[in-house]
Formats: C-alpha cells, sequence, structure tokens
C-alpha cells in the first residue's frame, strides 16, 4: 500500500504505514500548506512524500539548504497564515536552534509543527542526542507518538494546538517509530483554502519582555495536557508499582510485564505529551505508587522532570522510590542512557528493581552471544562499487604522500564520513558537523604565524557545500587563511536517499528548476576554484599536489556522479580481469585489487587464487584499470576507457 494510501480519501480505512507515512498524512489531513525539511534519516521519507503529492493537495514543499533556513520558510508560511511543517533530525535541530529560540518567543500565527527525528542506537547519526531537551529550552511543547497510528493523530493535533497557544509544537518520534510499520486508521482530507497574507496589522517580533507570555502559555499547557488522550494508564487501579514511559518504550514496557507474568501486579503510565507535563494525571497515580520506573530513550527526561513535580508535592505521596537511569537500575549493556531500549533490557530492569526471576535473562543473554558470534560474516561499511569518492580519496592519499608535510585532512558528514574506515585508507583526522571541515580549517589555516607548517585539505560534498560551507568559505576569504577546500561533488544528496539540493536541476516537487553550479559561487568570492574528474587518479593527484603547494584559500571540486545514480543509466562496457595474466600471490602486491584498493566488486577467488570482478555488485566506473600492476584488469573491446 504504502505511497499509494497517502492518497486515498476514504475516512476509517485502516492501511499499513511506517511512522513517517502516518506522519505525512497527518499532515495532509490538518491542511498543509507548507513543508520544508533537509534530508536526515529518520525522517528523510516525509518530505520526500510530500513532495510528490505536493500539487495534488495544493501546498508546498522544499528541500531547504539548511535546517536553520527550513525553519525560518515554515515560519513565514505560519504568519501569512499557512499551516507548516518543519522535518530535521537531531542533529538538524541544533542548526535550527537559533532560529526557533526566537520564533518560540516572538509566537506564530497558523499551525507550525516541528517534527523531530531522534536516532537511538545512532543507526544513521554520529550522536544519539536527546532533541526533547532543546524543545524544553526554548518553551514549546512535546508530543510523543508510540505507533504509527499515534503519529498521525498527535500530528492533527500538534496543529491543533499550535493554532491555539501560537507556538511552534514538536513532535518527537525515534527511528523505531519512523521506519516501523502499523495499522493507521485515515480520516478525511478536507479542501482547505490556503489563501496567504501577512496582514499590516501583524506583529511577530522576538523581544524578552513576551517570556512572561511563553510561561502564560506553558501553565494553560499543562491543564491540556491532562486532558489529552494520548497520556493513558494501563494496568491496576492502584498498583504499587508504575512504569513511566513514552514513545516505543511504552509496547516494550507492556510486552516485559506481561513476560514476566505481573501484568496484574504493575501499571504503565504512558506519556504522550512530555512536556509541558500532564500533572494533574500524573499525580493522581503517583499518589498510589510506591516504586516508580522509568523507562525511556535516551536522556532521563521524564525521569528528572517527573522528580521535580513529586519533590513538589511530597507530603501527598511520600513514601516513595523512583528507579530510571539516574539510580543505574534502567541500563543497557553499556550503561544507564546508552542506545536503544528494547523489551529484553526493560524486563531486565524491571526485574533488577523488583528481586523477581526473570527466568529467560540466561536465554537472552546466550542469545546475544550468539548473535555477536554469528558464522554469517559482518559486512565491513565501504563506499559503494564505483564511488567516486574512492578515486577522491587515492589521488589525496597518493598527493599527501608526494608532498611530504604531513598534510592535515578534515572531513565531514556524508558519505565520505566512511573515509575514516578502511574503504578511505583512515586519511580524515576530524569529523564534526555538516561544514565544520571548512570552520576548522579556517582555524588551522591561520597558524602559520605559530611556525605550522602542515598544509591543511578540507572535505565536503556537493549538499554540504550549500548547507553550511560557504560562510566558512567567506571568513576564509576574508582572513586569508591558507587551505585547500575540496568540493565532492557526486550530484546528490546520497548518504540520505537521493534528495535534490540547490546544486540540482530538479526541485522536492519534481520541477525542473535552474541549479547553483558550485564554480560560480566560489567565483563570486573570488577564491580560485578548479574542476577535476575523480576517476582520472594521475590527473587529479597532480592537481591536488599542486594546489597543496599553493598559498591562499583554494577549491577544488571533484565531479562524478554517484555510482548508484550512474548505473542505472549506464553504458560504460564490462570489466573483467583477464585470468592469464593475473599471477595472484605471485605478483607481489598483496593482493592490491582486493584489498588494498578495497572496492566491493573486486574479489579474490580462493580456488583460482587470482582476484576476479563481481559483474552484479560491479558498476564499472573502470577506475581499477589502471591500478593493477600487472595491467590484468581488462575494459571490453571497443570500449573508450574512462567514460
Amino acid at each position: 500500500m504504502s505511497f499509494l494510501s497517502l492518497q486515498v480519501n476514504k475516512s476509517g480505512r485502516s492501511v499499513l504505514m511506517t511512522g513517517n507515512e502516518a506522519i505525512t498524512r497527518g499532515a495532509i489531513e490538518a491542511g498543509l500548506g507548507y513543508a520544508a525539511s533537509y534530508p536526515g534519516s529518520p525522517t528523510s521519507e516525509i518530505l520526500a512524500n510530500l513532495g510528490r503529492l505536493a500539487k495534488e493537495y495544493n501546498f508546498y514543499a522544499e528541500w531547504s539548504v539548511n535546517e536553520k533556513v527550513a525553519i525560518e520558510e515554515a515560519a513565514a508560511a505560519s504568519f501569512a497564515g499557512l499551516r507548516s511543517l518543519c522535518i530535521v533530525k537531531q542533529n538538524g535541530l541544533n542548526v535550527a536552534l537559533d532560529s526557533l529560540v526566537s520564533i518560540s518567543i516572538s509566537g506564530i500565527k497558523a499551525g507550525m509543527v516541528l517534527v523531530v527525528g531522534d536516532d537511538p542506537g545512532a543507526h544513521s547519526s554520529t550522536n544519539e542526542e536527546d532533541s526533547r531537551l532543546l524543545s524544553k529550552v526554548v518553551h514549546i511543547p512535546i508530543l510523543e507518538p508510540s505507533t504509527p497510528e499515534e503519529a498521525k493523530e498527535m500530528t492533527l493535533v500538534a496543529f491543533q494546538l499550535s493554532e491555539k497557544f501560537k507556538l511552534p509544537v514538536t513532535l518527537r518520534c525515534v527511528t523505531r517509530i519512523s521506519h516501523a510499520s502499523g495499522n493507521v486508521t485515515l480520516g478525511e482530507v478536507e479542501a482547505v483554502n490556503k489563501e496567504a497574507i501577512f496582514a499590516q496589522k501583524d506583529r511577530f517580533v522576538t523581544n524578552a519582555a513576551l517570556h512572561q507570555m511563553q510561561e502564560v502559555k506553558l501553565a494553560k499547557l499543562r491543564q491540556i495536557a491532562d486532558t489529552l488522550p494520548f497520556n493513558t494508564y494501563f494496568g491496576p487501579q492502584n498498583a504499587k508499582t508504575i512504569i513511566i514511559a513514552s514513545g516505543p518504550s511504552t509496547l516494550y514496557a507492556l510486552e516485559a510485564i506481561d513476560t514476566l507474568e505481573m501484568e496484574n501486579e504493575v501499571g504503565v503510565l504512558k506519556l504522550g505529551m512530555t512536556w509541558p507535563l500532564p500533572e494533574k494525571f500524573l499525580l493522581e497515580h503517583l499518589t498510589h505508587a510506591e516504586k516508580v520506573i522509568f523507562i525511556e530513550e535516551i536522556e532521563p527526561f521524564n525521569e528528572e522532570n517527573v522528580m521535580v513535580l513529586a519533590a513538589q508535592h511530597i507530603s501527598k505521596i511520600y513514601p516513595i522510590e523512583f528507579y530510571g537511569q539516574r539510580s543505574g537500575h534502567v541500563a543497557g549493556p553499556k550503561g544507564p542512557g546508552i542506545g536503544e531500549m528494547d523489551p529484553d533490557k526493560v524486563k531486565q530492569s524491571i526485574a533488577r528493581v523488583l528481586g523477581v526471576d526473570n527466568k529467560s535473562e540466561e536465554t537472552d543473554a546466550k542469545s546475544s552471544a550468539k548473535s555477536e558470534t554469528s558464522d554469517v560474516p559482518v559486512r565491513e561499511m565501504a563506499f559503494c562499487a564505483g564511488c567516486p569518492h574512492r578515486a577522491s580519496f587515492w589521488a589525496m592519499k597518493s598527493a599527501v604522500a608526494l608532498d611530504g608535510r604531513k598534510a592535515v585532512i578534515l572531513g565531514d558528514i556524508g558519505c565520505y564520513s566512511l573515509a575514516l574506515r578502511r574503504t578511505g585508507w583512515t586519511l580524515p583526522q576530524t569529523m564534526h558537523a555538516m561544514g565544520s571541515s571548512a570552520g576548522i580549517a579556517n582555524g588551522l589555516g591561520k597558524l602559520d604565524r605559530f611556525n605550522f607548517k602542515q598544509p591543511v585539505i578540507a572535505v565536503v560534498g556537493d549538499s554540504t557545500f550549500f548547507h553550511s560551507t560557504i560562510p566558512a568559505l567567506v571568513n576564509a576569504r576574508y582572513t586569508g587563511a591558507h587551505f585547500l577546500l575540496i568540493v565532492l561533488d557526486n550530484g546528490t544528496t546520497a548518504m540520505t536517499g537521493h534528495q535534490p539540493h540547490p546544486g540540482m536541476s530538479k526541485n522536492a516537487m519534481g520541477e525542473i528548476v535552474e541549479g547553483l553550479q558550485i564554480e560560480e559561487v566560489v567565483k563570486g568570492l573570488r577564491i580560485p576554484v578548479v574542476t577535476q574528474d575523480p576517476f582520472d587518479l594521475q590527473g587529479t593527484t597532480t592537481v591536488v599536489l599542486k594546489l597543496l603547494r599553493t598559498e591562499g584559500t583554494k577549491v577544488l571540486v571533484l565531479r562524478q556522479p554517484c555510482a548508484l545514480v550512474a548505473a542505472k543509466a549506464s553504458t560504460r562496457p564490462r570489466v573483467y580481469i583477464n585470468q592469464k595474466q593475473c599471477i595472484g600471490d605471485d605478483c607481489g602486491c598483496s593482493r592490491f585489487c582486493s584489498t588494498t584498493f578495497s572496492c566491493p566488486a573486486t574479489i579474490w577467488d580462493p580456488l583460482k587464487g587470482k582476484a576476479i570482478i563481481d559483474e552484479v555488485v560491479c558498476n564499472r566506473c573502470q577506475v581499477c584499470v589502471s591500478l593493477c600492476p600487472q595491467g590484468a584488469i581488462k575494459v571490453e573491446e571497443g570500449a573508450n576507457f574512462g567514460r
């Protein structure tokens, strides 16, 4: 069903959807007018789907240059009377935070919902930051769905609350909700008259004097929180032990007490609105509890807030004991607040607190140990076969060795962050936020007065260039910092699903637009720029070496399309290994093609003792042809090499 289900207009029909699809559907049912995002897992699919549906349902959808711009655009739409949606992942909220702090103070007009996808366990992230802490800091409410069905319903409620209180509302999802599937009941998609107007009387101005109004809004939201159906209680009416959970941790807790056969003894209190807290609802159940166990991801957010509430009402609820990450009772193998929750971790935590026999704990441990020592070989994280980044880093590696001055290579966020591993010969020495490589290069590039003589290379992708590298280049142009910026331009935002960016000729809604040329942007700053094909290894190595030995700020654009995109339209000929020319281990190259260069398409045949090309995996980039010491890697006859 999936994408087609987003278009169905039959109220009451139950369809299978992911959490991301459910949020998409909820936004459409709410009368969405404007959506903006920067791609980042686990939330990328929301804007991707909205882009495909924008014209059908008369709203605008955009892949913005970064999250700060995205949230500012969503606010602008709200100011003009259109319901708006901004979608980010946890790292993206950091980028948007400066503007969000101000927008929450000035207030908004039409409903504005901020979807934040957190990634406990860091499945597709460099960290597992808990975004709830930031939403609390900026004084905006937080809703947390525990199922795809709730994700859709909460999206509708989030728009209503936002409009009522003139505040952005955070819908916090985690990976297991965004990517999980479940039955979702559809509502009507009603025709909404979407007319944008920024009335002359309207004012949305950030002013510290409005802080008092924020507190008034939060006080009213606390009262609303007690009435929301998303805050629910399961279990015995006067249970002495209750579990307070939110998001998918609620389902883990219910499964755990069922497995422990304690459903008649332990209650589960689910928080759908985690900020501000539904205080009356919580106190109603805290008064009959003697032990409270907190299950949540990642930080002890609910735990700390509920304990503050309990301290304020201690005379009503004493005696009571609290167990969670702070006490160390709720934790996985790596300790409290690290990684995802799951039913086994929750079960072990409950058994630990209550001192009951976890009959399956030994079985769980054995199962876990077995899975860690599985006979299935571990798949190494590596660049795809034919990825131009492999060639780019090989050329950098060669140029740095030839230069001999121990150049510092600064990494960044994207597919090329895999260069930290063997696939990129562990060349990058730093990796932080998007665009940080260029910022750090600015700093290192001004240390010549302290006898710093190492060349500096900052590596970014084409999407990252537009996202947050340009300000660093402006700074470098102004200060005269010495470094080489290498832009790995594969023509897409590859790591998150090939979403468009300002350098491409298509937007989120599939419309043809005029993309910006990276070279033209750099030339506008009067910074020297060179463009090179990374598949030309010798030529690229020569260019990198020359630029390393040139003073000032320089930019090198290494342009080849992403292998996964290029393979779909490839007319390149077959690449193969001439078995007669390959002399195996007698070559003395230590299996260079299959180990050192480490392209997954070049493998070793242990029976023949020779290298072979896996034609199912090979994307026919032909880079390996020039690297074989014996010249055994061949391109089919009649082909033009490298094209």
